[in-house]
């Protein structure tokens, strides 16, 4: 679905002035957006010191790269993703856990006593064992954080389709997960 002409003209003339280095409207640009990378933040960490370190951080990285932005696509989609690299690098450097899938509504319970084990880059391990589209579905829903209207007109499929995507991936990360070796998920353990 295209962006209106107005919104777009609208975010064009705000990239424009941060490029410009016009602090009004880097200030109207962070407030616009900061809240998105806060959401995105909020479904990885509950701790409202770190989701504001990480969203800073994101929002800083968004206004460096900023002028690789070609508005090819979504500009909220596009700073989410920069925010959504922080928070990995931040997870990364603090070499904590990770626990971001929402499974609640799975049953079993190799698959709690597995989850506080994971790491980030196990989690992505078993997102790219996924089926392309399942995986595609599920980064949308649970890491970017659109709605299936949204992922449905993105990538041109039905709501329905969308969310039996992301119940079969759901599904799939269970399996897997109930196949982890906890001792050799736990990198803790000696």
């Amino acid at each position: 679905m295209q962006q209106p002409e107005a919104e777009h003209t609208e975010e064009k003339k705000l990239v424009a002035g941060c490029l410009a280095n016009d602090r009004r409207c880097q200030e109207r640009f962070y407030r616009r957006f900061a809240p998105v990378a806060m959401r995105t933040c909020r479904r990885f960490t509950q701790n409202r010191e770190e989701q504001l370190e990480i969203v800073n951080s994101g929002m800083l990285r968004v206004f460096q790269k900023l002028d690789q932005f070609q508005f090819r696509g979504s500009l909220e989609g596009w700073v989410r993703r920069i925010v959504f690299h922080a928070l990995s690098d931040y997870v990364r450097k603090a070499k904590r856990q990770m626990t971001f899938l929402d499974i609640s509504d799975l049953d079993g319970t190799r698959t709690q006593d597995a989850l506080p084990n994971l790491y980030l880059e196990d989690v992505h391990r078993m997102i790219d064992l996924l089926p392309e589209a399942t995986r595609d579905v599920f980064l949308l829903y649970a890491v970017e954080g659109y709605n299936h209207r949204e992922i449905g007109e993105r990538l041109s499929i039905s709501e329905g389709t969308s969310k039996w995507h992301l119940s079969n991936a759901r599904k799939k990360l269970k399996t897997i997960m109930d196949k982890q070796d906890p001792i050799n998920t736990n990198r803790h353990a000696g």
